[in-house]
């Protein structure tokens, strides 16, 4: 499914032609001008009270893309865009691992954000957030992109990849709103901060928010597959690297194993170090959650385990994993 457009704005705006500007001023002020119509305020009504985040127009049709923290849990949802409109929104699909949501809205021939995609993002690449920080509408943010690549831990405990580190300045309520570049399209949605730093700041890539809102649109959910394992990272001693011709000095300890599950059911134990998982190495839990994201429910897949000193394979039929529930 094809939920996005991939583009890059034109403007035709003429801007400062006695020339007060400088080049930097020009490029934020046009990207602003492009994704600001697009980006909303949401008001959620939940268990814990009234809570305040952002989000931005996808779709024309009123998709709307958020950080799935701000609306989990939410008994009513209201959406604040920049023209004054408000609207009452549904809940399309949550995804607590990716910290993704998507929201619909009443409307048509809305202000979509274009995404940028998988057009290269670089470090010290001109970035500017929006959003309602504190509910102050359209607040705007610039900097750049300090590093790629990076990795933060959600709420469920999952690991999202492919995360931009940025120093265009977050605060609380920024929480699901746009990072847009100098074109104003979409290359990540704003996430968290490190409280007790300054400038470190992290939003979801536009290609993983992309993909995973397109499954909730579609399906509701995201769907991952499930072994039914606890285990915890361990290290593979280094005679048994050697001989196996391992890459990674490091497994998964399985801890437990549920009764019925995939992983009993293919003949895993307690006490099995998990190396390899379709012919991919398993450097630890954070590995293993990755690879399971990616494999298709029900697909035939050969597991590597050592046990006591001894490589063994099994071949495991993973299941799909059961929703989280988080507090």
């Amino acid at each position: 499914m094809n939920a996005f457009a991939f583009a890059t704005p034109q403007f035709v705006t003429e801007y400062d032609n006695d020339g007060r500007l400088d080049d930097y001023s020009r490029t934020v002020i046009r990207a602003v001008e492009r994704a600001s119509p697009s980006v909303v305020g949401i008001e959620v009504e939940g268990e814990r009270g009234r809570g305040t985040g952002s989000g931005f127009i996808a779709t024309p049709d009123g998709f709307v893309v958020t950080n799935s923290h701000v609306v989990h849990g939410a008994r009513a949802i209201e959406v604040a865009a920049l023209d004054g409109q408000r609207y009452t929104a549904t809940l399309v699909g949550d995804d607590p691992d990716s910290d993704l949501a998507v929201l619909r809205i009443g409307g048509d021939g809305l202000a979509a954000l274009a995404f940028a995609g998988a057009r290269a993002v670089q470090p010290g690449q001109l970035v500017i957030a929006l959003g309602n920080p504190y509910g102050l509408q359209c607040t705007v943010t610039a900097g750049v992109v300090s590093a790629l690549g990076r990795t933060l831990r959600s709420q469920s405990g999952r690991l999202i990849d492919n995360v931009v580190q940025t120093d265009a300045a977050l605060n609380p309520g920024n929480s699901g709103g746009p990072l847009v570049d100098g074109t104003g399209a979409l290359v990540g949605v704003n996430t968290a901060i490190v409280a007790s730093a300054q400038g470190i700041c992290f939003s979801i890539a536009a290609t993983t928010a992309a993909r995973v809102a397109a499954l909730l649109i579609r399906d509701g959910r995201v769907v991952r597959a499930f072994l039914g394992i606890s285990g915890t990272d361990v290290a593979i001693p280094r005679f048994l690297q050697r001989l196996r011709g391992l890459v990674q000095p490091t497994g998964v300890l399985v801890q437990g194993v549920e009764a019925a599950s995939p992983a009993s059911i293919s003949g895993l134990q307690d006490g099995d170090v998990i190396v390899t998982l379709g012919e991919k190495p398993v450097c630890g839990i954070d590995d293993l959650h990755r690879l399971l994201t990616d494999y298709e429910i029900g697909m035939p897949c050969a597991i590597t385990v050592l046990r006591r000193n001894e490589f063994l394979t099994r071949i495991v039929l993973p299941t799909e994993a059961r929703p989280r529930v988080l507090n």
